[in-house]
């Protein structure tokens, strides 16, 4: 009697949404580190201070201004002195649902002056912004 040897297929399996998952997330990742970097700016140094601690919840309305060690102010990628700033925090306090419920971020480098970055506050204050957040490292204990 002859037995007949049956052939095994190995079975494959389908890579494709193994493939379309991995390009969704980097496309997402992409996107998210865009946004990111659009509110960061690498010239700036924080302070660290012990006090510094993350905010409770993201803020909703708000606007991020960096302090850089120059003195120039950016905002969105764009460089400004200070009487370029005032103009722009018109055009934004003119763009703001309500200017009084907008947070203003400021971001200031550890080498300026802190009289430079209370120019900005108060130049801020003049147009009719009212909220602000200082942001710094957070210094951790070792």
């Amino acid at each position: 009697m002859r037995i007949k040897k049956s052939r095994r297929e190995l079975a494959e399996g389908d890579m494709t949404p193994m493939i379309d998952m991995t390009f969704q997330l980097i496309a997402f990742f992409m996107v998210l580190i865009n946004f990111s970097q659009a509110e960061q700016d690498d010239k700036v140094r924080l302070p660290d201070s012990e006090l510094a601690r993350p905010p409770d919840a993201p803020l909703v309305d708000a606007l991020t201004l960096h302090v850089r060690e120059s003195g120039v102010v950016v905002i969105s990628n764009d460089v400004h002195d200070m009487e370029q700033l005032r103009k722009r925090m018109i055009l934004e306090k003119q763009y703001a649902d309500d200017p009084k419920k907008v947070t203003i971020i400021i971001r200031g480098d550890y080498r300026v002056a802190t009289g430079k970055v209370q120019e900005v506050i108060r130049l801020c204050q003049d147009v009719g912004f009212e909220l602000f957040a200082l942001r710094a490292k957070e210094r951790l204990n070792r």
